[in-house]
């Protein structure tokens, strides 16, 4: 049990940080206006006096800092400014390029910095991903992201950009995966062997292949363990891998439990073959099947919530080695289902993870298909019929898991997906699947007592 002259010391401890992270926010902010600024002072209109970004061994690509209608700024100015301010050029191109960015192609982003409802870091985050896109497409992102910038992550960032790509910039997209798809490699490094003999493995596959051998590799650890190895998860992995290379294949242990179930999406342990399953998790519009568009974007959670095209989940699905092809039914997310269990049935637990897509902790981002199952309110053998519910459970990876269970983290279900978290300081942040938001009032510094005198 913590004193209460202990918890008052981290109280004061965690609002001192607090106002000191909101400082820090302010002076970033200053310093992104005053690049602007600078920026808007030293204008140029011909490309050779502006500042570019540098491809390797210092070979100017031609390409101006900020995106497609943005003002050109002299080279030496940005490197004037990097100066002053005690970075190198390449920060300093980096600082000026989100800040014109942002200043002249996501103006509504722009202004919540400027209000103070945005952290600067978040801003500059964004920025760094929309360089790349039309006027259009940059507009789009800017339209759409700003209200929930402060509450998104890298991925929903992501997600977003993709979606302004394929709908705005149809060429470009095109010959961004074409270009991703010449990069596929596979490389095993056996000229750099370690001292203990280990060999370096790294690639770049197609997704479903990848999905195939990463089932593969899973499906061979298991049996491992299963068969009494002691090794950790990782060494089995790679053990795995090697007797994946050598044509062996895992034993078929039978269905007694003794291998764990495969993930989620996965095959099964014992379907080891040539053939190909496709098992994929796609959500895309009635539009998109409507009209079978092949450039329409589905959301693909096997690749973490990637955005991918309909075209792209179409050629997998038609290859000449994919013998099955798997539809799963639509579930309602908002029907009210429940169990006597502990355990969740199969169509709970599908229904919860597709409503609540990541981990409902403040701020994370896991894949829910990578979470527990959480009883908000603990299970109670014996208990009430029902506790097992649509509103008894949510995601929780692993640790925050631990964290609701032992550390004084408690939550609410304020409606089915959205939460309300509390820490074991009084903080609280709303929770749902498009991010966090912080409800923590700003800490103010108390009145100073004036000495006796």
């Amino acid at each position: 049990m913590v004193s209460d002259i202990s918890t008052l010391d981290e109280a004061a401890v965690l609002a001192a940080a607090r106002r000191a992270r909101a400082a820090e926010n302010a002076a970033a902010a200053e310093v992104l206006t005053q690049a602007v600024e600078w920026a808007r002072l030293h204008r140029v209109t011909d490309l050779d006096n502006a500042a570019t970004w540098p491809a390797g061994h210092g070979q100017d690509t031609g390409i101006p800092l900020a995106g497609e209608g943005a003002p050109l700024v002299s080279e030496f100015a940005v490197a004037e400014l990097a100066t002053a301010l005690g970075l190198s050029t390449g920060s300093g191109r980096n600082l000026v390029a989100h800040a014109v960015e942002l200043a002249h192609r996501l103006p509504r982003i722009w202004a919540r910095v400027q209000s103070g409802s945005l952290a600067p870091w978040r801003a500059r985050r964004i920025a760094e991903e929309t360089l790349c896109l039309s006027a259009d497409a940059a507009e789009h992102v800017d339209r759409m992201l700003a209200p929930y910038a402060h509450r998104t992550g890298p991925a929903q960032t992501q997600r977003l950009v993709e979606t302004a790509i394929a709908r705005f910039m149809p060429d470009f997209a095109k010959e961004r995966r074409d270009r991703s798809a010449d990069g596929r490699h596979f490389d095993i490094d056996t000229d750099q062997v370690s001292f203990a003999g280990t060999a370096t493995v790294h690639g770049e596959l197609d997704l479903a292949d990848a999905l195939d051998l990463d089932d593969a590799i899973r499906s061979g650890a298991a049996e491992l363990a299963a068969l009494g190895s002691t090794d950790s998860l990782d060494v089995r992995r790679a053990a795995a891998a090697g007797v994946l290379a050598r044509g062996q294949r895992p034993l078929d242990l039978g269905g007694d439990g003794s291998v764990p179930e495969p993930a989620a999406g996965s095959r099964s342990s014992t379907t080891w073959s040539g053939k190909r399953e496709v098992v994929l998790f796609v959500h895309l519009t009635a539009d998109a099947i409507r009209t079978r568009d092949t450039d329409a974007v589905v959301h693909l959670e096997n690749a973490g919530g990637q955005l991918l095209t309909a075209g792209q989940v179409a050629e997998w699905c038609r290859r000449a080695d994919t013998t099955k092809v798997t539809v799963r039914p639509v579930i309602d997310l908002n029907e009210p289902l429940s169990s006597d269990a502990h355990t969740p049935p199969p169509k709970l637990a599908e229904q919860i993870r597709l409503r609540d897509r990541v981990c409902v902790f403040p701020w994370c981002q896991r894949p829910a298909r990578r979470c527990d199952l959480d009883h908000l309110d603990p299970y109670q053998p014996g208990g009430p019929p029902g506790q097992t519910s649509s509103a008894n459970l949510a995601c929780l990876c692993r640790l925050h898991h631990r964290m609701k269970t032992h550390a004084d983290w408690t939550y609410t279900m304020v409606e089915p997906g959205t939460y309300l978290w509390c820490s074991p300081h009084g903080h609280t942040y709303l929770t749902d699947a498009h991010g966090t938001d912080d409800l923590t009032p700003p800490t103010v510094d108390q009145p100073v007592e004036p000495p006796d005198r």
